[in-house]
């Protein structure tokens, strides 16, 4: 009998952010702590396949279909279709990352649920994403034998908004790649500010640039805090969203424009030396489905202002300052205080450092390869 099990690597594949960097923590995780499984990869292989170590190596199925879940073929592959055992030949169990569930008739499945924020905050998301999440995401919930919630308050979104049975959804928190836990020495800070024209002092983001992302409180609480800190920037990483150029526009005609750098996407080999270089690591967010960037930059010993909103406070737990996300007065005053005095950010660098090594891919790969034996047993 098959033991073999697939993991969707799509999202890792096609570089997408959030979902991207779990999908390859997971699958990192499962070959550290089970090297003797028997894993393979799928990937929809419409864009052309960059597959990332250690993805190249291991058993591939790949498939061809819109990566926008909406379009029709893909839809009907996925609802009106027949069974894609024959696709699968060998696999026993299907681990979806990303946001779709093959049909199957014997292979079993398990399910990472990232967030329902389409459902919760729609007016942030595209028309046609709300109706995939409205219409179809809640049958791939149903369908899935097993459920994997990325926090307990994805889990209580679930159960809340879908009436997903608790007993058969797994809160599984993510894990930061061991990259962002190693300290970067100054000569390698210094030739990081330098390659990105940075100063001594900066208040870093790093996020897409999209509305629910909330950079124009971030912006508004700069506005306030310049004035009495005029060498201080505002550094924002992270490509550009949906509805950016609402927040452009705003940036535009902002007066502390010129003290503002966009970056765009940082490479990753940049990402931890950066976010070890930050005085301090603002994270505005109005929702997250778990919110990784937090512990990434606690990881890198830098203090963290972050939104009290869904998830975070669960995550990141006392070891930053919370902030209402629209709050901009409060944003302000906190980062100004953390600017002000060493001691502060001295403390909320150890508690982040611990708070952080307690969120790694081994033990989320460990917890995971539980739930698949469970699922496997049935």
């Amino acid at each position: 009998m098959s033991t073999r099990i697939c993991i969707e690597a799509s999202p890792a594949v096609q570089r997408q952010a959030g979902m991207g960097r779990y999908a390859s923590g997971l699958i990192d995780g499962l070959l550290s702590t089970h090297p003797d499984g028997d894993y393979a990869i799928a990937y929809n292989n419409r864009a052309s396949a960059n597959l990332p170590p250690p993805l190249r190596k291991m058993p591939r199925y790949s498939f061809m279909l819109s990566n926008k879940p909406w379009r029709l073929r893909t839809a009907l592959t996925h609802f009106g279709g027949p069974p894609m055992d024959a696709s699968f030949s060998g696999v026993a169990l299907y681990h979806s990352t990303g946001h779709l569930l093959p049909r199957f008739r014997r292979v079993r499945t398990v399910f990472t649920l990232h967030d329902l924020i389409p459902l919760l905050l729609p007016q942030y998301h595209r028309p046609l994403n709300r109706i995939f999440f409205r219409q179809m995401f809640p049958r791939f919930l149903q369908r899935a034998d097993a459920i994997i919630a990325v926090s307990e308050n994805t889990k209580n979104d679930a159960i809340s908004l879908l009436g997903i049975n608790p007993e058969s959804i797994t809160v599984i928190p993510e894990g930061i790649s061991p990259s962002f836990r190693t300290a970067a020495n100054e000569k390698h800070l210094a030739a990081v500010r330098a390659a990105y024209g940075l100063p001594e002092t900066f208040i870093l983001c790093v996020s897409t640039i999209e509305p629910r992302k909330n950079h124009t409180t971030l912006l508004r609480a700069f506005e306030m805090l310049h004035p009495l800190h005029p060498n201080v920037a505002l550094v924002l990483a992270g490509n550009r969203g949906w509805l950016y150029r609402g927040f452009l526009d705003e940036l535009q005609n902002s007066p502390v424009r010129h003290h503002v750098r966009l970056l765009g996407k940082v490479p990753e080999t940049d990402l931890p030396a950066l976010l070890s270089a930050a005085t301090v690591f603002a994270f505005p967010s109005r929702y997250e489905g778990f919110g990784l960037p937090p512990l990434e930059a606690m990881a890198c010993g830098t203090p963290v202002v972050c939104s009290n909103s869904s998830s975070l406070p669960e995550v990141v737990g006392d070891a930053v300052i919370l902030c209402e996300p629209g709050n901009a007065s409060a944003w302000e005053k906190e980062m100004t205080r953390l600017l002000r005095h060493k001691d502060m950010r001295q403390q909320l660098v150890a508690r982040g450092r611990s708070r952080a090594a307690t969120y790694t891919w081994d033990s989320a790969a460990l917890a995971t390869r539980s739930v698949y034996e469970r699922v496997l047993a049935l």
